[in-house]
């Protein structure tokens, strides 16, 4: 049998998929009360043999018997027979099994239901993006009233806290001691402002921001008014289609992108930067990452949780919106720059990671590596997507926003720490990945990752792993270069 091209194997004759002998369905009898472990044939042994075992046993099978005396009941057996003579007639017959057919309908619909990422401990379903597209019956969380900001902040965030704040506030924030103080995460009540520096949209001087960002937003706004209705001449008009196709799919956000004026936040942004820059033009993925930029700067203005609440954004006042609309804008710009040749002609900068990805897991794995080999399971089949949407696919949007700390800490971390990133994260399912035993298996758990359970302390893990491999391979590119 073949997937795609390439071989699967059959494990029907190796014994894979063989039923177990003790299991549903062997004929083994189950041990217990009504079922004492079964005596040995006395045939096989002599009379000698015997009165000596039953001289030694016959105490304690007494004793067995008396301590489950209630559940050894000598009449089952007449009571089974007594049931058997007893006449059903179809109808009865009929109406039972229909009533076993509809509980087990009505159960197994609710266990369907989509409650949201918000899961427990442990809690393994699809991947972001991928349950939500094969799970129909999802539905939106029921809708929230919008709670306005208010400072909160988590014990031990204080102390980080007042440090970032106090050098927000000086007159020129140190960008290195910002970038040191962020990489392990920032607190949500400065988070904004510290993107915002650390994308280098917002100057490090205080008395520049708030002019700037006047300047920058009304210059967001000015090149709307001016290439905006272009979207619907015939050299844009296939860009802008595939934007108003791809915007309700985004499935980070799924209830929220169902607003109408959210969609049309999101539709300007993507298409004024693909007009901008006419070498890329506007290509799938990108549009995903304009999210975490978006969620974070809402953050400025209200508390709510908006990866399980069900809010309606278009109470917030208009100019609110316009403001988080253009410094979304130009942040997801400064991201993209970095990145580009991952959405020029053919995609050269993807490849090329995606090439390294492989020949990095070849070093720290050889052997989820070699089986990766064994069943022709191409990087590029699975991790595409993870450079494309920089594993926005793969783990809950709170995850991304915690990952894009570090990245925007980190020199080209879009770019090259991702690619650590993503190594760290592959072999972190090493071993599932080895249980898996063919083509079809690998693939199937790699696009249904168990991660929609992940929070902050999984991801300093993998960023900690991430962390290591740069420090080992980074200054040191002829490792991965080299030929084996």
């Amino acid at each position: 049998m073949s997937v795609g091209g390439n071989s699967v194997k059959d494990h029907s004759k190796s014994g894979f998929w063989k039923r177990s002998a003790s299991g549903p369905g062997s004929g083994k009898p189950v041990y217990g009360a009504q079922h004492p472990p079964m005596q040995q044939p006395i045939s096989n042994v002599t009379k000698k043999d015997e009165k000596s075992r039953v001289a030694r046993t016959g105490d304690s099978f007494q004793d067995f018997e008396n301590k489950t005396l209630d559940a050894w009941d000598d009449g089952d057996d007449d009571l089974m027979l007594d049931m058997a003579n007893i006449k059903m007639s179809m109808k009865d017959i009929q109406s039972t099994a229909k009533a076993v057919l509809d509980h087990h309908r009505q159960t197994r619909n609710a266990n369907l239901q989509y409650n949201g990422p918000n899961l427990g401990p442990g809690h393994h379903k699809a991947a972001p993006g991928m349950g939500i597209r094969i799970n129909n019956s999802w539905q939106p969380p029921k809708p929230s009233p919008i709670r306005y900001t208010q400072e909160t902040v988590v014990d031990k965030e204080v102390t980080k806290l007042e440090k970032i704040k106090t050098m927000l506030a000086g007159p020129n924030t140190n960008m290195v001691e910002l970038q040191k103080l962020s990489w392990s995460g920032i607190p949500k009540a400065v988070r904004p402002t510290c993107w915002k520096i650390l994308s280098g949209y917002l100057p490090t001087n205080v008395d520049r921001r708030e002019q700037m960002l006047e300047r920058k937003r009304q210059e967001y706004f000015s090149l709307i008014d001016q290439y905006y209705a272009s979207r619907h001449d015939e050299m844009h008009q296939d860009t802008f289609r595939q934007i108003l196709k791809d915007v309700p799919r985004m499935t980070s956000l799924a209830h929220l992108f169902q607003q109408k004026r959210i969609q049309e936040i999101f539709e300007r942004i993507l298409y004024i930067w693909a007009i901008r820059h006419p070498a890329s033009g506007y290509v799938q993925g990108i549009n995903d990452l304009v999210t975490p930029f978006f969620v974070v700067f809402l953050s400025e203005f209200i508390e709510n949780d908006i990866e399980v609440e069900n809010i309606n954004l278009t109470e917030l006042p208009e100019e609110t919106l316009n403001i988080i609309e253009a410094d979304t804008f130009w942040c997801t710009s400064k991201l993209l720059d970095g990145i580009q040749d991952n959405y020029t002609f053919a995609q050269p900068g993807i490849q090329t990671k995606v090439n390294a990805l492989r020949e990095l897991v070849k070093r720290i794995d050889a052997q989820l590596h070699a089986h990766l080999e064994e069943e022709s399971v191409e990087y590029l089949q699975f991790a595409f997507r993870w450079m494309n949407n920089l594993l926005m696919r793969e783990i809950p949007l709170r995850c991304s926003v915690r990952l894009w700390d570090t990245y925007l800490c980190e020199p080209n971390g879009f770019a090259d720490f991702h690619l650590y990133v993503c190594a760290a994260f592959l072999t972190r399912f090493s071993k599932d990945l080895l249980r898996e035993k063919d083509f079809q298996g690998i693939l199937m758990f790699l696009q249904n990752l168990p991660t929609h359970h992940w929070h902050d302390d999984e991801i300093s893990e993998m960023l900690a792993e991430a962390f290591k491999l740069k420090y080992m391979f980074a200054d040191a590119p002829n490792h991965l270069s080299k030929k084996s």
